[in-house]
């Protein structure tokens, strides 16, 4: 009885009660966000992901140019009926490169967090030409005009020198080789053993299937390596987190 009495006084307080309810919020908060400033990185380091090589950064360009993450994100939750449905759930550091990252809440068409390699370079070609020619219920736009945009990778090497200022840990030597490694991957027949150095797991192919480098291949370059970082196969979490 004693203690509701005491406990009237603090409601019939305004002050005080203003007082105590800040003094509560700032000890929950100080326990939450202190030991956060003793950790090194909040983001647990997964072995396979690198940062987008030249072609594939262009390629997540004109993806968000032309608003594909409005309706498709990349984030598979940690529930039975996603990752069923796409594959392992999404992992931080899949996205410890990507600026903006492309998490969302919402799903006009399905996630592609996964959907590196699980369709053809021609599928993707024609999907994004005429997509009612491979899924007839789809109400996505047509794209098909990627195909006729040739793209050099002249000004590529800007690009990645913007990212690494926010800290994505391109080297001198890839900001050196970027138009090179650009042109590169999207011709099988070039010299690519530097690509492949520089960043290890890449894909080298002619992804549109055309003569010309185009914004086509750099988007289906993009698509194919989504998901394909990390060999899911051998992962496991880190327990001590």
């Amino acid at each position: 009885m004693a203690f509701l009495d005491k406990h009237k006084v603090i409601e019939t307080n305004a002050t005080l009660l203003l007082v105590l309810s800040f003094l509560v919020v700032s000890i929950g908060g100080l326990v939450q966000i202190v030991p956060l400033f003793y950790l090194e990185n909040t983001i647990e380091k997964v072995e396979g992901v690198r940062p987008y090589t030249p072609l594939e950064l262009a390629g997540r360009d004109i993806y968000v140019r032309e608003g594909c993450y409005n309706c498709h994100s990349q984030m598979i939750r940690p529930m039975r009926d996603e990752v069923e449905r796409y594959g392992h759930y999404s992992l931080a550091a899949e996205s410890m490169y990507d600026h903006p990252f492309q998490w969302g809440s919402k799903r006009t068409g399905p996630d592609l967090a996964r959907v590196g390699e699980r369709y053809s370079d021609a599928w993707h070609v024609d999907h994004l030409t005429d997509p009612q020619s491979v899924v007839p219920e789809s109400i996505m736009p047509k794209y098909g005009f990627l195909s006729r945009k040739v793209i050099d990778g002249e000004y590529i090497g800007d690009t990645m020198k913007v990212h690494r200022f926010v800290g994505v840990p391109y080297t001198d030597d890839m900001m050196e080789n970027a138009v090179a490694d650009f042109q590169a991957q999207a011709d099988p027949d070039s010299d690519y053993d530097g690509l492949v150095e520089r960043y290890g797991k890449a894909t080298v192919r002619n992804f549109d299937g055309s003569p010309a480098l185009t914004e086509m291949d750099a988007l289906v370059g993009y698509l194919q390596v989504l998901g394909t970082m990390v060999d899911f196969s051998t992962f496991q979490p880190d327990a001590s987190r």
